[in-house]
């Protein structure tokens, strides 16, 4: 995994490519539905400021975090529904005043905790390191629903090494969100950068494996793509039911999207 400084450099790079792909585009266009069903450009926009600001919180004021995670608990959706509501509120360019500033004090609260503390977050404490690869997935993930909205084809990055470091260390959320007992055994991912480099993660030795191009596994890990329109292949059983099923984030794992759906777009 890459050092933290350099995990929250790459999140402010990709939080900033973001707002620079919606600052020029009109109030129209924000309210344009994104592949997520249900949800405008302006609302991908609005829950990543929500996460930004709930990791803000996280990191600089601990207590406050639990304290407003605890008085969700009885009802967490209801209280981030409320939360994008919120931020939904606020005319376009205001939300995107407010996404830009609630990224860069995430990338400064996180930068500032001590390297040998953890930070609070929803289910488990949490490094900051790793948090911040989290971010990087949430804003790949959002960010593609805004790409595909607006018909914009993303130039994948060597950033993506983080995403494929943080669907390493989450392999099991796919399992669990389908109520399925994850393999013991171990698996190695084999990917292709952007540059043409080889990223391995995972022992040598595993015997489930996937390979291919790493932004192909990065759009499967975030359910941007199905998996029939990645050149994606595994070896070993386990591999290959998972490439079915992978998620890089907790929870439900949503609609996805149809084999073919992005054909026409050619991406």
């Amino acid at each position: 995994m890459n050092s933290l400084d350099d995990v929250l450099k790459h999140l402010a790079t990709d939080i900033e490519e973001l707002a620079q792909l919606v600052e020029k585009i009109d109030d129209e266009a924000w309210n344009t539905p994104t592949p997520a069903p249900g949800w405008t450009v302006t609302d991908q926009i609005a829950h990543l400021t929500f996460v930004f600001n709930l990791a803000r919180t996280a990191a600089a004021a601990p207590e406050e975090f639990k304290a407003v995670t605890a008085a969700a608990a009885g009802n967490f959706d209801g209280a981030v529904n409320a939360a994008l509501q919120q931020f939904k509120g606020f005319p376009p360019q205001e939300l995107l005043t407010r996404f830009r500033g609630m990224g860069r004090a995430s990338v400064e609260a996180l930068a500032a905790v001590p390297a040998d503390q953890v930070v609070p977050w929803l289910v488990n404490p949490l490094p900051p390191v790793v948090l911040g690869c989290a971010g990087i997935m949430e804003v790949f993930a959002h960010g593609q629903d805004v790409a595909d909205a607006l018909g914009v084809r993303r130039t994948p990055t060597e950033r993506l090494r983080n995403i494929v470091d943080f669907a390493w260390l989450t392999r099991d959320f796919g399992y669990e969100s389908h109520g399925l007992t994850p393999p013991a055994a171990p698996f190695r991912f084999e990917l292709t950068a952007p540059s043409g480099e080889v990223w391995t993660v995972g022992p040598e030795d595993a015997t489930e494996t996937v390979s291919g191009p790493a932004h192909d596994f990065c759009l499967l890990v975030t359910r941007r793509r199905h998996r029939d329109d990645l050149a994606l292949t595994a070896s070993g059983q386990e591999a290959e039911k998972w490439l079915d099923i992978a998620q890089a984030y907790r929870g439900p794992a949503g609609e996805g999207r149809r084999p073919g759906q992005f054909a026409a777009t050619g991406s």
